[in-house]
């Protein structure tokens, strides 16, 4: 088995680890990056044809490298692919893909990664995977008897797959809201969650609200802790709430159960559908951590900030509300990233 030495090992090329290794190489630090996916591009690749962001470029990009283009814009799937891709040949740093991590194990103050070909021994690990593997989907009673098709966001593509059928979108975020309007085109759909949907308008005399909390006087920090407290509201300029308020698509409370192909909501009230499609979310994805004391017993990541509490050396960044309600994101990963090296440095 080959062995690799580095000071700092990298799990993950998608965005979180494009802005580690941005940082880590500004400092002067060794490190190595591993990726089990073929090529650049993180998961980006995998999420639906028409996905487009909800910030700006201007605050859609990664430290170092301004997005291309109009800064005004919001850009499409494949060009965060594009901008990914030229950041990676940019950084020109060790990323080595097609090599999957199967465990990672602790010894002499150092952290020892295996694949299935050779070890990369390192004094720190960051862990940038992301959680695209994990898609969530919430145990709800009766779904094993579901009759029609059960599937996640991140198995959706397109919308011509549905033409004419009934579709339960499950979730109030921006992807449910963004899939539910494109799929209404086509096909009898219904958003369903536990909470109504939260709108809030995307801009404001002319400017996108990301602006106003970058370079407003506004008070970012109580807006940021209202985002953390409650669903995240969906970020609209008016098109997609439409649909609701011309009944194009219909939201309803969350239903209790599932019986074949109906949808029984607390009232007793029926609907039939030949779909469901959760945009629930997803979960951490780091099954190399399983038996590790950097997760418990059910693989939640023990972390503070970004920093393992429980295993020395070890870091994470891209996890969901890590640091702000940015993290998981291009505008957010960046500053984390930052934030965890500094800490996890000597």
């Amino acid at each position: 088995m080959h062995n690799t030495t580095t000071d700092t090992l990298v799990i993950g090329a998608g965005q979180s680890g494009l802005a580690t290794a941005h940082h880590l190489k500004n400092r002067g630090i060794d490190h190595v990056v591993i990726d089990s996916s073929p090529k650049p591009g993180g998961s980006w690749p995998h999420y639906y044809d028409s996905l487009t962001l909800f910030s700006p470029a201007r605050f859609s990009a990664l430290p170092g490298l301004p997005f291309p283009g109009n800064p005004e814009r919001y850009p499409h799937r494949d060009e965060v692919v594009d901008y990914l891709t030229e950041y990676t040949d940019r950084l020109a740093t060790d990323i080595r893909y097609g090599h999957r991590v199967v465990s990672i194990t602790s010894a002499d103050s150092e952290l020892i990664a295996a694949t299935a070909e050779h070890e990369i021994q390192a004094r720190r690990v960051i862990v940038a995977s992301g959680s695209f593997t994990n898609p969530h989907i919430p145990s709800l009673h009766g779904v094993e008897s579901f009759t029609g098709q059960v599937l996640h966001a991140a198995q959706y593509r397109t919308p011509q797959t549905f033409a004419g059928t009934r579709v339960a979108v499950v979730g109030a975020g921006n992807s449910a809201i963004q899939i539910a309007a494109e799929l209404a085109a086509v096909s009898d759909v219904s958003v369903y969650s536990r909470q109504p949907i939260r709108w809030q308008r995307q801009r404001f005399a002319g400017r996108d609200l990301h602006w106003w909390l970058t370079y407003s006087g506004v008070d970012r920090s109580r807006i940021a802790a209202r985002f953390l407290a409650q669903a995240v509201p969906v970020l609209d300029d008016g098109r997609y709430r439409a649909f609701f308020d011309q009944g194009t698509v219909a939201w309803h409370p969350m239903f209790t159960r599932i019986e074949g192909e109906d949808l029984i909501g607390a009232d007793g009230h029926r609907r039939s559908v030949d779909v469901l499609l959760f945009a629930t979310g997803y979960r951490p994805h780091v099954p190399f951590l399983d038996g590790t004391p950097a997760v418990d017993a059910v693989g939640k990541v023990l972390h503070r900030g970004g920093v393992s509490t429980t295993m020395p050396g070890m870091g994470f960044v891209g996890l969901e509300h890590q640091r702000s309600h940015a993290s998981a994101t291009l505008r957010g990963v960046g500053r984390d990233a930052d934030a965890v090296i500094r800490r996890l440095l000597p």
